[in-house]
């Protein structure tokens, strides 16, 4: 506050003088948001349109285009071919009416009759210059046509004479042309002798005004709002960002969606889309753009098909005749609903396939399986637990094949995943023993996987019908462990495992295999908890829907793992005949590359993977024994377990111990007879060795 100044000579009782009052600051005047002097950012991204259309410049593209042309006149030559004598004979019968129309019309022009209406139109105005200028040139036309006319009938009478009497039967070529064309003349304007060989169903231009009459068709207020407001884009943000043009076998429209609506609000309101746009469901594909550089989360892609997806015809899958695949790269295995082609990299991922019966997941695994046994290096395991041979034709390629869920079928397989499980850890030491120079991210690499010697070639693991062997109910526990390690551990090791189900739950998948797969397809599921245990939690909300396929979709799933987002494909169709072509050509390559083993040549696992050989071996050799002849260690072991060992020789106990790194060597001995001799064997203090290297490899993982 403020103190009041009194003079000194001031009565106490005078009249105190008011304060003066603080000066009010005034408000500072607002900011401005926009900033005149902003520099613009420029042009971010230009569009060119192609100087050639694609099919010119796509080898496969243009053969595509070349067939169907070829296809079509083809069909109509062969069509019309056929059907050309029943024309002649109907445009015969025409001939006489149209003589008539012949020259009923070529009267009218020399009298000049389609100038008559101006004539008595001058008459009845009483236009006397307007009726004597059109009378002359009425008189002038006639004398001129006329002329034409009789020239014309004079020299064709002259040239059908001089045809009569030097080439008569040329004359009879002429005269049949001249009745075809006065038939040709007869024919009934809505009802012509010569139809087309093809009925075509008329579709609908896709318009503008189409697109926003079908996206305000879907009920969301906010684009409800925009469309009637749709000239003014500022207000809402919603605008065409491009003309709308042919894409593939449809057409493409990309427009700016209202402030707040997202490409995900329409796809889920996609049947409701449908409708608006008077197309079926499966012609219409609404998706986010994630392929230019100004795409954000606002801009939708609509691509409108000429036909359903599950209705156009395929391309041929591009290695069914020929080609070779590296695991480690991309490969072809199917189309996009633009019938583009479609990539996918198998190498460093574990796969789920799911889908309710019959809807093309044995297929899509078989042609994965095909994928990979055209790359020469890998080791397939196929494994039918439907039982029906769906994956019969890769028998003489698998390294370990089996059909069936019988108990032995089990356990086989149980046997086979035990020598999976092994290898996992035998890689697992191999790659932590190289140099970070050549192997720098710990991963098996391509050099790697081409080095026989380290013997890290890839490995596919295809078990279709999944739920049946973890379900079962005495080796289901530790066939879910193995199937699960493959899934962790696999994809760096080199080794792909690939699981198919009709039943996508807990149980089928467990969370250990659902939650580390990394490439996921999804055919038609019935409910949004299978759609989710396929594609991943929350997949369902986002918009990824495979509830939306129909019965008649088959082959056609939402991938999910291949690129930023999921994607809608369709899988090229092998059948079992082209199966087996395939992998004619694959064991072809196999031979080659020296890589024919297990199955393939007769062979079957090993009944002692998983069983403690190390343990054993320790067991049959005293402690006082240093070291000791493989044979007679064969022996003892047949003793001890002759389930499991009998029938070993020395041979056996080398490629027992040969995994473990336990050294065979020369052993100097005594035989039975009491003989001195060296044979093949090998130290005690070496196994031991092993048995402790392998306990330290386990508690580390």
């Amino acid at each position: 506050m403020t103190d009041t100044f009194v003079p000194a000579n001031a009565e106490a009782t005078s009249t105190p003088v008011p304060p003066v009052p603080e000066p009010v600051e005034a408000p500072a005047a607002p900011a401005p948001v926009d900033n005149p002097n902003l520099p613009a950012p420029g042009v971010v991204d230009e569009k060119r349109r192609p100087i050639l259309p694609a099919w010119l410049k796509d080898r496969t593209e243009f053969a595509t285009a070349t067939r169907h042309t070829a296809n079509r006149l083809g069909y109509a030559a062969a069509y019309h071919g056929l059907r050309a004598p029943w024309y002649a004979v109907q445009l015969a019968a025409m001939s006489p009416r149209g003589a008539c129309r012949f020259v009923k019309d070529t009267s009218r022009w020399v009298w000049d009759r389609e100038a008559a209406p101006l004539r008595d139109h001058a008459v009845r105005t009483e236009d006397v210059d307007e009726y004597l200028h059109l009378a002359r040139l009425r008189g002038n036309r006639v004398r001129l046509r006329g002329l034409v006319v009789v020239v014309d009938a004079v020299f064709g009478t002259g040239f059908a004479l001089w045809l009569y009497v030097m080439a008569p039967a040329y004359l009879w070529v002429f005269a049949a042309g001249a009745v075809l064309t006065l038939g040709y003349l007869g024919q009934q304007p809505d009802a012509p002798v010569i139809g087309p060989a093809v009925m075509r169903t008329e579709l609908q231009k896709l318009t503008g005004t189409i697109v926003l009459r079908a996206l305000d068709a879907i009920g969301n207020p906010k684009i409800s709002a925009a469309i009637k407001d749709f000239g003014n884009k500022g207000a809402h943000g919603m605008g065409f960002t491009s003309e709308i043009c042919r894409d593939g076998p449809g057409y493409r429209a990309e427009l700016d969606l209202p402030l707040g609506v997202t490409p995900d609000d329409v796809v889920e309101k996609r049947e409701a889309l449908a409708s608006g746009l008077r197309r079926k469901l499966g012609c219409v594909w609404p998706s986010g753009d994630t392929e230019s550089q100004d795409g954000h989360e606002g801009r939708l892609i609509l691509w409108v098909g000429d036909r359903p997806m599950n209705e156009t015809t395929k391309p041929p899958w591009p290695l069914l005749k020929d080609g070779q695949v590296d695991l480690f790269k991309p490969v072809v295995f199917g189309n996009d609903y633009r019938m583009s082609p479609m990539t996918v990299t198998l190498m460093f991922a574990a796969i789920v396939i799911g889908s309710i019966p019959r809807m093309g997941k044995t297929f899509l695994l078989r042609l994965f399986l095909l994928i990979s046994a055209l790359d020469p290096r890998a080791a397939l395991y196929a494994f039918d637990f439907k039982g029906t041979g769906d994956l019969g034709a890769l028998e003489t390629v698998c390294h370990r094949y089996r059909a069936g869920d019988e108990p032995e079928d089990i356990d086989y397989v149980l046997q086979a995943l035990r020598e999976v499980k092994e290898e996992l850890r035998r890689r697992a030491k191999v790659i932590r023993s190289l140099p970070r120079s050549r192997c720098p991210e710990s991963k098996v690499t391509p050099e790697l996987a081409n080095d026989k010697s380290l013997g890290l070639h890839p490995i596919v693991v295809g078990l279709d019908e999944c739920q049946v062997p973890f379900e079962d109910e005495k080796y289901g526990a530790e066939l879910e462990s193995i199937c699960t390690d493959i899934t962790k551990r696999g994809p760096a090791l080199g080794i792909i495992g690939l699981f198919a189900t009709q039943r996508p739950d807990a149980k089928s998948l467990p969370p250990g295999i659902s939650a580390n797969a990394v490439l996921r397809f999804c055919l038609k599921v019935m409910n949004h908890q299978a759609n989710d245990m396929v594609l991943g939690t929350g997949a369902y909300k986002s918009g990824i829907k495979a509830t939306m396929f129909s019965r008649s979709d088959r082959g056609i799933c939402w991938m999910s793992g291949e690129g930023d987002d999921p994607r809608i494909v369709s899988s090229a169709f092998v059948d079992a005949t082209g199966s087996e072509q395939v992998v004619a050509r694959a064991r072809k390559l196999r031979e080659e590359y020296g890589n024919i083993t297990g199955h393939a040549i007769g062979e079957g696992p090993s009944a002692t993977v998983g069983m403690d050989v190390l343990g054993d071996v320790l067991k049959v050799v005293g402690a006082a024994e240093e070291q000791v002849w493989n044979e007679r260690v064969a022996a003892r072991l047949a003793e001890l377990r002759p389930d499991a060992y009998g029938g070993w020789t020395a041979v056996n106990v080398t490629q027992a111990l040969k995994p473990w790194a336990v050294t065979i060597r020369d052993v100097w001995g005594e035989t039975d007879e009491g003989e001195k001799a060296t044979r093949r064997g090998f130290r005690r203090a070496d196994v031991v060795a092993a048995v402790t290297r392998r306990e330290a490899d386990r508690l580390a993982t």
